[in-house]
């Protein structure tokens, strides 16, 4: 037990709480005698999900184990197992992991919370399609749900933030591959109407797909962007099985404030941009070049200096595929920089009533803290976002108001609900549910 303080991966607005790790349901079951309470995976939330001002915070690393894959690649795993772990455990065996988002330093549960995504929602929805069932630990009990077994709390959970209970085991299905290798196709495109249109017409064809994306460019070029596709190579000898590799390099503190400024990311996106290829194929890469190239470089988020960054990412229908459009427009016309733009496609959500995507496309944003305009920028985009019927990712969510919580996510009263089922006395809490009058 040690009073802490924690930020998000974004490393703004820090607070202070202790910290405790405990080891099984029982020692979780203790900790939720007392309030304000809320669990923490690897803290990457970039914003204020997994943390509580003043209150206790308990660090699921205790919660182990990595139980036998079935022959259908069904495992149970601890809550706090990386994602890393897990796939160095599976792949060997010739199973992955079914959903990653862009790092493998995420807990399980951490997953769990924030139904994360990929480069293949599209394709196979979130984490949480593919969870089948989950022990988790509430101030009202122990529960063990699944789709079928109370399920209106099970899809809460899925997306929920951690605001439904401290999920201490999944029981979630694999993917079989025959090698740790992806099959990549590259594609520059000078437009972002190029590259959104050959997402719109291509991306079936892809298990995994993701475009890169220049918000610096104005004009003709405005979002001019890098499009890279693929598919698990197959090796039918099954002899390439090897998990990725952990970093090699680190940030060992934060860089000078300004280093991340509109002329070094024009510099940089300039430099990108036209050493990518113009057409390429069958390109082979790693798992970790593929899925989490950033992960080469530990604590990178230093790079953004001490004032730390935001991340803002939207999704909204295709009938609103104008909104990328303009979100882009008026990013590009602010001068707020935004160092990395990834756009992706999105397939249908599922029934979380706090489960980020919905079919269509979704945007995200990488934007140094600093600049005078960037609060106004991003308020602006929550009027079009919302405008549009979209809404913000909550796990990347540093600085949304309520109001616009309520208009985004249609089906809060009913989260609200179940929550205050299993948690009467609101001891689940943080500093977003706080700020988001989710407690």
């Amino acid at each position: 037990m040690s009073r802490q303080r924690l930020t998000g991966w974004g490393r703004t607005a820090p607070s202070f709480a202790t910290v405790v790790r405990p080891l099984n349901d029982e020692d979780v079951a203790h900790w939720l005698t007392y309030s304000p309470v809320i669990a923490r995976g690897l803290g990457r939330s970039y914003g204020d999900a997994a943390q509580v001002a003043g209150g206790v915070v308990l660090d699921n690393s205790g919660l182990r184990g990595i139980g036998p894959i079935s022959p259908d690649g069904v495992v149970t795993v601890g809550a706090g197992v990386s994602l890393d772990e897990l796939i160095a455990n599976s792949l060997p065996q010739g199973w992955f992991i079914p959903v990653t988002p862009g790092t493998r330093q995420v807990s399980v549960g951490g997953a769990i919370g924030a139904d994360v995504h990929g480069k293949n929602h599209h394709r196979d929805g979130s984490f949480g399609d593919h969870v089948l069932a989950m022990d988790l630990v509430t101030p009202s009990g122990f529960h063990s749900v699944s789709p079928t077994r109370d399920p209106d709390l099970f899809w809460a959970t899925l997306g929920g933030m951690g605001l439904t209970g401290i999920v201490t085991r999944v029981t979630l299905r694999l993917i079989n591959v025959t090698g740790d290798r992806i099959l990549v196709d590259t594609d520059r495109f000078d437009t972002l109407e190029g590259v959104m249109g050959a997402m719109v017409e291509g991306d079936n064809d892809y298990r995994y797909s993701v475009a890169w994306v220049d918000c610096m460019t104005r004009g003709r070029s405005m979002g001019r962007a890098i499009l890279t596709r693929g598919d698990h190579a197959d090796d039918v000898t099954r002899a390439s099985l090897r998990a990725p590799k952990p970093a090699r390099l680190g940030v060992p503190f934060p860089a000078p404030p300004g280093l991340l400024n509109p002329l070094s990311i024009r510099l940089f996106n300039e430099a990108w941009f036209r050493t990518a290829p113009t057409h390429r194929r069958g390109e082979v890469q790693s798992l970790g070049t593929f899925f989490h190239p950033l992960d080469g470089v530990a604590n990178w988020n230093r790079l953004y200096g001490p004032r730390g960054f935001v991340q803002y990412q939207f999704a909204v229908s295709d009938a609103h595929s104008d909104t990328v459009v303009e979100a882009i427009r008026r990013l590009s016309e602010s001068g707020v920089p935004s160092f990395l733009a990834v756009l992706k496609r999105f397939g249908p959500g599922n029934s979380g009533p706090l489960s980020f995507p919905m079919s269509g496309w979704t945007l995200a944003l990488d934007l140094p803290v600093g600049p005078a305009r960037l609060p106004g920028v991003l308020d602006d985009l929550d009027d079009l976002v919302t405008d549009a019927g979209g809404r913000v990712y909550l796990a990347k969510d540093a600085r949304l108001r309520p109001e616009r919580l309520r208009a985004m996510y249609p089906r809060l009263t009913h989260f609200l609900e179940v929550k205050s089922r299993v948690d009467p006395d609101r001891r689940l809490t943080s500093d977003l549910a706080r700020r988001l009058d989710l407690s």
